[in-house]
């Protein structure tokens, strides 16, 4: 990727009034592609890895990383099957509550950890299992009749916020797994001395993400995001340790692609409301950058996830 010293905001328009747009998205796709590959051959060098456990904060890219993950394998002759951790939430009646009575959906015990620790043991092991989806909508968990069963070079890669906590896997044995942790970890400098905090590309995803697929106003996003912050503190953050390899999903394109989907939405906040300041902030950070038009951005890109148009299924 760009050594820091150019991964300024001047650099970046200049990308863009060039009309090295492509260029600029290419390279930035390439900085993936070149960490998967390298995370995939520490994968290879341990074949009796069966599962893969990828990690990260909210809106880290988590789900489109796996996938990405899983076609890596796959071109290095494994049989990779992508699963989700959403998909063993407790049913809503169980999910543990915050001192103030509201649900923690940060938990970890808003997994059902002991039906996830014997369908692990059991497709290990080369039984089949009854794959669970989690309805969303209802708080529960249901069971459609699909099934799985791996073969003995299936590899499972398995995204989700508590991915590597030792208490969701401590009876699996540990040369079986291989731990990932995905977050944007590199800032964007606005002249040098200015830097944009990672956490604001995370923030600026997951209000563009609820504002397309959860119907979720910007104003809601900023004002839940102090609560995400304090679950990820407690529940993430203290195992980034626990990874064998760690894959930074920032974008050096973002900035002006973002800026498409989330200007609009920001400029909604009323200036009576606490989130205001902090939708203002975002505005100003946005407006140092040219528009990037999503055209431009690959149908794999992590970035889909977010904005929408993704060939992989990530809600």
């Amino acid at each position: 990727m760009i050594e820091k010293s150019k991964r300024r905001v001047a650099y970046i328009n200049e990308m863009i009034e060039s009309h090295r747009a492509a260029e600029l998205v290419a390279w930035g796709e390439q900085y993936h592609a070149a960490q998967l590959a390298r995370i995939v051959r520490q994968i290879c060098k341990r074949p009796e890895v069966r599962v893969v456990l990828l990690a990260g904060p909210s809106s880290s890219g988590k789900t489109t990383s796996s996938h990405r993950l899983c076609l890596e394998l796959l071109a290095q002759g494994k049989q990779p099957v992508a699963l989700s951790l959403d998909n063993w939430y407790v049913d809503g009646t169980l999910t543990p509550r915050k001192e103030d009575g509201t649900k923690d959906y940060e938990s970890i015990y808003a997994l059902d950890i002991r039906q996830l620790e014997e369908d692990l043991k059991a497709l290990i092991a080369g039984r089949e299992i009854a794959l669970p989806t989690f309805n969303f909508a209802e708080e529960r968990r249901e069971y459609l009749g699909d099934t799985l069963q791996l073969e003995p070079d299936t590899i499972m890669v398995i995204e989700g916020i508590h991915a590597l906590n030792p208490i969701l896997t401590e009876h699996i044995d540990a040369s079986c797994k291989f731990k990932i942790y995905a977050a944007p970890m590199s800032p964007v400098s606005l002249d040098g001395e200015k830097w944009i905090p990672t956490y604001v590309h995370r923030l600026l995803r997951r209000i563009s993400r609820d504002f397309r697929t959860r119907g979720k106003s910007a104003q809601m996003t900023i004002a839940a995001w102090p609560s995400v912050r304090e679950g990820e503190k407690k529940w993430i953050e203290p195992f980034r340790k626990e990874a064998n390899a760690r894959f930074d999903t920032s974008m050096m394109y973002e900035m002006p692609a973002i800026r498409y989907t989330v200007e609009t939405a920001l400029q909604t906040v009323p200036a009576s409301s606490e989130e205001y300041k902090i939708a203002e902030r975002l505005l100003f950070y946005l407006s140092f950058f040219e528009g990037l038009e999503a055209s431009y951005i690959p149908k794999t890109s992590i970035l889909r996830e977010f904005i929408g148009g993704s060939q992989f299924n990530v809600g």
